[in-house]
């Protein structure tokens, strides 16, 4: 089961399905928003200070998770960073509503020079998409200030669970459960919390629920085309198994992380 979650990840691939969806997916991308703003949220509950010095965000997208960390916090030193060049524009705009600066990077995480004494990192809704991720974490933690905190959320195993038990979509690579998390940290960073929780969106329809999928950019991984009567017949499949008053459920398995690097290692 794991080996086939932890499938090949073509990045251009994703990169070029998030950039298709970057107009739609501020607006689409609703769940995504609710999980960045309860992100933020298990971070306050820590009472961190409200000014932060040195902090590091990426797979910004259109800036959900951005948003809610400055209305959150002050921060002094801030670095935004996002696979897409062209989440640029959005970003400059919640910076400036927000009188924020901070400096853009673009490009992978897994590869990019990193601030160094870091006193936050984190990102909403984007570790799935990494494929080596206790390595990319175990990279991250060593550019955290002892006492730094590590914020993330991903997403478990029953991800989009209705589309794989019909045979349909792509896995992201690294789809982990909470349980699994406590083993993919590093020596280090200390556990705070850990939360897993399903979230399920409705769609009419199949097409619906299609066309959230690309405006969220979330299918960057599949490759099935759909001709229509692949469609009648997968819609009539969908309803027989999961439907519900007519409706077709499409279930988000979010979980949330937060540690703290500990002062000896």
């Amino acid at each position: 089961m794991k080996d086939d979650l932890r499938c090949k990840l073509d990045q251009s691939r994703v990169r070029q399905s998030f950039c298709r969806g970057m107009q739609s997916y501020h607006q689409a991308a609703s769940v995504q928003a609710t999980i960045a703003a309860d992100l933020v949220r298990i971070l306050q509950a820590q009472n961190l200070p409200s000014l932060l010095g040195r902090v590091l965000e990426f797979g910004c997208g259109t800036g959900h998770l951005t948003t809610a960390l400055l209305d959150g916090f002050e921060i002094a030193e801030l670095t935004l960073n996002d696979l897409v060049p062209e989440a640029a524009g959005p970003l400059r705009d919640i910076l400036h509503q927000h009188g924020q600066k901070a400096q853009l990077q673009f490009g992978a995480i897994e590869r990019l020079p990193l601030p160094q004494q870091l006193d936050l990192i984190i990102s909403a809704s984007t570790v799935q998409w990494i494929a080596d991720l206790p390595q990319t974490v175990e990279r991250l933690s060593s550019h955290l200030a002892p006492g730094g905190w590590l914020a993330l959320s991903g997403f478990g195993t029953d991800q989009f669970l209705e589309l794989a038990a019909l045979g349909s979509g792509a896995a992201a690579p690294s789809y982990l459960n909470a349980g699994d998390w406590p083993g993919s940290l590093p020596a280090g960073l200390e556990l705070i919390t850990l939360r897993q929780q399903a979230i399920q969106v409705q769609f009419d329809s199949l097409l619906d629920l299609l066309r959230h999928l690309r405006h969220t950019g979330v299918n960057g991984q599949a490759t099935r085309g759909w001709s229509r009567r692949d469609m009648r017949q997968f819609e009539s499949r969908y309803r027989e198994r999961f439907g519900q008053e007519g409706s077709l459920p499409l279930t988000y398995d979010a979980v949330w992380i937060l540690a703290r690097k500990t002062t000896e290692v």
